[in-house]
């Protein structure tokens, strides 16, 4: 037997650490802050080399750059000088610096804000009037009336078992939403509200006052015209 030479344990792979140690796991389980920088960069870089596991790759490359701080500037041609990163691994933190990039750059003042019914009405009604058949729109505001966001809901004649509570409201939530606006359409061009319209509005006016997060408005929309049913004292 060689004493001369050192038998070296083999490093320390993803597969080798315990499931809820795993990153993806605990950020499945406690959410993307709970993670460290590098624990974040194992996900982007998914796998390290024989080597090294992915977790050793990614301190390494923290190392390699200070943290964050130099390598949201860092060129293709750094990181790839780094061993073990090749050009796919260097475009796909690329890819992701710059989103996060961006994401710092949206201005909340550019957002489109509503003051009153009229508002909500002309952000919407080119995108409605013409649709064939009733699309159910929640516009979600922030506490200055801006929107954050809008989604389609529902696609077909309005009532209550499709109109549910719980697919409205789950998005405020997920937006952090202070208020919502409701809209949909009629394809007959006239917005007169029915029984249905009505019924749905309270409905989730009423969940809105148990859930903190106000039903500013619903609005039909119709041909060029449009009916505000707060306007109508439904609200």
């Amino acid at each position: 037997m060689d004493h001369d030479k050192i038998a070296l344990s083999p490093p320390l792979m993803i597969r080798d650490v315990p499931p809820h140690d795993r990153p993806r796991e605990r950020m499945i389980a406690s959410g993307p802050h709970s993670l460290s920088n590098h624990e974040l960069l194992a996900i982007l870089l998914r796998t390290g080399s024989k080597e090294e596991s992915v977790l050793q790759l990614s301190n390494r490359i923290l190392n390699e750059f200070e943290g964050l701080r130099l390598l949201k500037d860092a060129s293709l041609e750094e990181i790839t000088s780094i061993k073990g990163i090749g050009s796919a691994k260097a475009i796909q933190l690329m890819a992701a610096v710059e989103i996060g990039r961006r994401i710092e750059r949206l201005k909340y003042d550019e957002r489109f804000m509503i003051r009153s019914p009229e508002d909500a009405a002309n952000y919407m009604m080119e995108e409605m009037r013409f649709l064939s058949q009733e699309h159910f729109v929640a516009l979600y505001l922030n506490t200055k009336n801006q929107v954050m966001h809008k989604q389609t809901l529902f696609i077909g004649s309005l009532n209550a078992s499709i109109v549910h509570p719980r697919e409205v409201f789950k998005e405020a939530f997920r937006r952090s939403a202070a208020s919502i606006i409701c809209l949909h359409n009629h394809p007959s061009g006239d917005p007169a509200p029915s029984r249905e319209d009505i019924d749905v509005t309270k409905r989730l006016v009423e969940c809105g006052k148990i859930l903190g997060i106000d039903v500013l408005d619903h609005l039909i929309i119709g041909e060029k015209k449009f009916v505000s049913l707060k306007e109508k004292g439904y609200l």
